[in-house]
């Protein structure tokens, strides 16, 4: 219990977590293999940040030169992950259909956990998705994904610029993506393009909160996450990274 009597956040994450993993089958059994032992995967999984980023990004340059892998995709892949997961990556990335965090790194079942929101807004839940992976299960990296002509993005700089509320819940993605339009107009508006300086505004700084919050930022200094801030070329398809690279 914390001073308020509330219950302890991690006490409740650990009691959500187990029973969360009951219900869905994402928790481990006493007969299910170990992610690093035999696995179908081409490579063993990575738990280092800087395994898993040097893994992340060899993948996406296989994607940007079409000599794809397309690794971890088929039947044994998907019976040996039936009972476990164990992913060396989570992704916090766009909703935007030409922005599928599994292809652009060339990865496959197993391999990541993928959160996708508009403009990559984040809320307590989404949020609480992104830190599931290094809080149950060792993950070592987290993503933040932003990508070219961001249309959340473009309209929520527009709605805020103009003073005019988007409709209906789309208003919440406008107010999430708010600091990162106050960041671009003290910048000057991002010269030529400020809906893309927002969109790398908004990249950065949610990387950097992930970075810094209460759960994830002891397992930073302890090295055992990096949270990375990176950008989509839809016209290259390369990934840029902006922040937060492991060394």
């Amino acid at each position: 219990m914390d001073a308020t009597g509330h219950p302890d956040r991690r006490t409740v994450l650990a009691g959500g977590v187990a029973a969360a993993a009951t219900l869905a089958g994402c928790a481990s059994t006493s007969t299910a293999p170990v992610a690093d032992e035999a696995s179908p995967s081409p490579s063993p999984r990575p738990t280092t940040p800087a395994a898993a980023f040097e893994r992340l990004m060899d993948g996406n340059a296989r994607w940007v030169s079409g000599d794809l892998q397309h690794p971890d995709r088929d039947p044994s892949r998907r019976e040996f992950v039936a009972q476990k997961q164990v992913p060396f990556g989570s992704v916090l990335s766009c909703i935007d259909s030409r922005v599928p965090p599994e292809l652009l790194f060339d990865t496959g079942l197993g391999d990541l956990y993928v959160m996708r929101t508009g403009g990559e807004a984040v809320g307590p839940v989404v949020t609480g998705s992104v830190e599931y992976g290094p809080m149950t299960s060792g993950t070592p990296l987290i993503v933040v994904l932003g990508h070219q002509r961001c249309g959340a993005v473009e309209a929520s700089y527009k709605s805020l610029r103009d003073g005019k509320p988007l409709p209906g819940n789309l208003e919440a993605i406008a107010r999430a993506l708010r600091p990162a339009y106050e960041q671009t107009v003290r910048q000057g508006g991002g010269d030529d393009d400020p809906v893309d300086t927002m969109a790398r505004n908004q990249v950065k700084l949610t990387a950097a909160n992930l970075r810094s919050n209460q759960d994830l930022a002891p397992l930073v200094a302890k090295g055992r996450l990096a949270v990375v801030g990176a950008y989509y070329s839809l016209d290259t398809g390369k990934v840029e990274v902006l922040a937060g690279a492991p060394s």
